[in-house]
């Protein structure tokens, strides 16, 4: 019967374990956040539906943040992987809203 894979086999078999930090670093990603500006199109009421029906906020979230863009200027309205913070600045793009997506500050 074979026996389980220890430690040492997985070096053995990988190199070194400096190839095994470098692909636990290639999984883990640090966090990105999707930005939605404020523009002169957008009603206040249209961007706070946004927010409700894209992102499933309650109507007090997606108002709070709709306030936010209006009166700061922007707000983040998510936080994620950057693949899954892309998704959501296109799809901002496609409800007419002014998107971007940068790190989240360590």
């Amino acid at each position: 019967m074979p026996r389980a894979a220890t430690e040492p086999d997985v070096l053995e078999a990988t190199g070194t374990e400096e190839d095994l930090r470098l692909e636990e670093d290639l999984r883990l990603g640090a966090p990105w956040h999707t930005v939605v500006w404020d523009d002169p199109v957008n009603l206040m009421t249209y961007v706070s539906w946004v927010f409700r029906s894209y992102f499933g906020y309650a109507k007090e979230k997606a108002e709070r943040l709709m306030l936010q863009v209006h009166t700061e200027g922007s707000a983040v309205v998510a936080t994620g992987s950057r693949e899954e913070m892309e998704r959501h600045v296109e799809a901002m793009h496609g409800y007419g809203l002014l998107a971007t997506l940068r790190p989240a500050e360590p």
